[in-house]
């Protein structure tokens, strides 16, 4: 299925959990799809098999479901025996995806970028990849779209195969400080601007401790001992210098 119809919006981090919750609840326990707000806020908020780990309130996670619904990404289902409204996905119809691109964008969604062997690792109980090659065939087929959907990332230092991460919320931006993680554009800035807070918090610091040392009448570089400095030596010399000390 190679039609992937449309010009996609951009999502949300929020929008993207709850598909991705969605995604995973309708293949891993079907029995109990379609999901109430509170029980895809649960599964957001889980520890395990997410990255990162999220703590969404409820009505945070019922806007994102009702945000999806006018972009025609996710349905709202009314049951007589139920009073509390169900939500199901509808990506497959208005993405134009099959089963095996579904999976691996389920798995980017919720747990970050990830090579294709640990795409093929943790997909078992969504879709039976026979292979790793077949898992890349999926994400080649993915981003070769007009819009793609996914995007393989440089590899980094140590790694032995590159990582795919989703561009359901824009291009990712490899953040300097977090080599694991992607994050949206727009971060860049905040990490500089928490630089610039932690520098100026390091130079108030050293201000402080230049000002105690003038009012203790201490030299810091004069009482700090020199680099490399044998404490054992120091205590044998003196130990020469003074025999009657009886140490």
């Amino acid at each position: 299925m190679e039609d992937h119809t449309g010009t996609r919006p951009l999502l949300s981090d929020e929008q993207v959990r709850v598909l991705g919750v969605l995604l995973e609840k309708e293949r891993t326990t079907p029995d109990d799809y379609p999901l109430t707000a509170n029980s895809v806020m649960r599964a957001a908020n889980q520890s395990s098999s997410r990255d990162p780990v999220v703590s969404y309130d409820e009505r945070l996670v019922t806007e994102a479901l009702e945000s999806l619904k006018p972009l025609g990404l996710v349905r709202f289902v009314h049951s007589p025996s139920n009073r509390s409204v169900n939500f199901r996905h509808v990506i497959d119809e208005a993405w134009a995806v099959d089963p095996a691109e579904l999976s691996v964008m389920c798995l980017l969604a919720l747990r970050g970028p990830q090579t294709p062997g640990e795409l093929k690792t943790r997909s078992e109980r969504l879709h039976p990849f026979p292979d790793v090659g077949s898992v890349m065939e999926t994400l080649t087929g993915l981003a070769s779209t007009e819009q793609p959907f996914v995007v393989e990332l440089p590899r980094q230092p140590g790694q032995k195969e590159a990582r795919w991460a989703h561009l359901l919320c824009g291009e990712p931006v490899i953040t300097g400080t977090w080599s694991d993680r992607v994050a949206p554009r727009g971060t860049a800035n905040l990490t500089a601007d928490r630089l610039s807070l932690l520098e100026a918090e390091v130079a108030g610091l050293r201000a402080t401790v230049d000002r105690l040392c003038v009012e203790l009448g201490m030299d810091l570089l004069a009482e700090a001992p020199p680099a490399g400095a044998d404490s054992t030596t120091d205590s044998t010399a003196d130990s020469t210098a003074e025999p009657g000390r009886g140490w």
